[in-house]
């Protein structure tokens, strides 16, 4: 399995914006860790350090103790699979079946094995019978599936989901869900960028937050979300899910079970 340290992470655009600023951050293999922050705060930025897109300014990006700086793109797309925001920057295939296949075929797979997977993938993010199917014939938060899919299918041991609830359906967020859960029994690393504070809060047993290229928190969401650091999170432009605000009113902690909120609100009402 693959563990992260980042060390002293800096990262300059050639037009001047210091996006990261000496970020250290430590995730142990098969850990599920969800990154937090307003537009601009240095999130995507971070995580395309992890599989080669972007290149240290300075500092370090250690993958099993390695450093990226000595490893081939090819090594890193082995390890860590990146689910873009928006799929239009990741799809270019003519049919689902072979967008999803391209990856795993890069990566020796044939055959048998490679119908395996890219069956597998397509049935985890419900397209399974779409495999003929033209990617742009797909709506949107479809098409977020398939890029989801074209990761799931490379079974790297780090698997980076940008945004992933973003314009997806009750049932589309219960699929990511899903396999994120799925993701995690399986000992895969899961790392998530969102704005969607309901799925962070009940997903993700670790929370990183960001604010101007710099981590100002981190851990449990039930610390991360609590009242006492309200005003830290408003500050990233965040607040805590409603789960959360009803949950501290009510003494229940940050992150209540939706059993324990449902009993507390009866017993509030009468």
């Amino acid at each position: 399995m693959t563990a992260i340290a980042l060390a002293g992470l800096v990262h300059v655009y050639p037009e001047g914006t210091r996006a990261l600023d000496g970020v250290d951050l430590e995730i142990p293999a098969g850990q599920r860790l969800a990154i937090i922050g307003q537009n601009g705060s240095g999130k995507t930025t971070l995580v395309r350090h992890l599989n080669g897109l972007l290149r240290p300014t300075e500092g370090r990006v250690l993958l099993d103790g390695r450093d990226i700086r000595s490893l081939r793109v090819a090594h890193l797309a082995r390890q860590v699979g990146l689910v873009f925001q928006n799929p239009d920057r990741q799809i270019f295939a003519g049919r689902v079946r072979a967008e999803v296949a391209f990856g795993p075929r890069n990566m020796g797979v044939r055959g048998a094995e490679l119908d395996r997977v890219v069956g597998d993938a397509l049935t985890a993010v419900g397209l399974a019978g779409q495999a003929d199917t033209n990617p742009y014939d797909l709506g949107y938060s479809r098409r977020k599936l398939l890029a989801l899919a074209s990761i799931l299918a490379m079974r790297t041991p780090v698997v980076v989901l940008d945004e992933p609830t973003t314009g997806q359906d009750a049932r589309g967020v219960a699929r990511v869900q899903a396999i994120v859960a799925a993701l995690t029994a399986e000992g895969r690393t899961v790392i998530a960028i969102s704005h969607d504070m309901e799925f962070v809060a009940e997903q993700f047993p670790r929370v990183v937050v960001m604010r101007d290229g710099r981590i100002v928190d981190d851990g449990p969401p039930g610390a991360v979300f609590a009242p006492e650091r309200v005003g830290l999170l408003a500050s990233t432009g965040l607040v805590p899910p409603p789960a959360a605000r009803i949950g501290a009113r009510l003494g229940l902690g940050a992150t209540p079970t939706e059993h324990a909120l449902l009993a507390a609100l009866r017993t509030h009402r009468r």
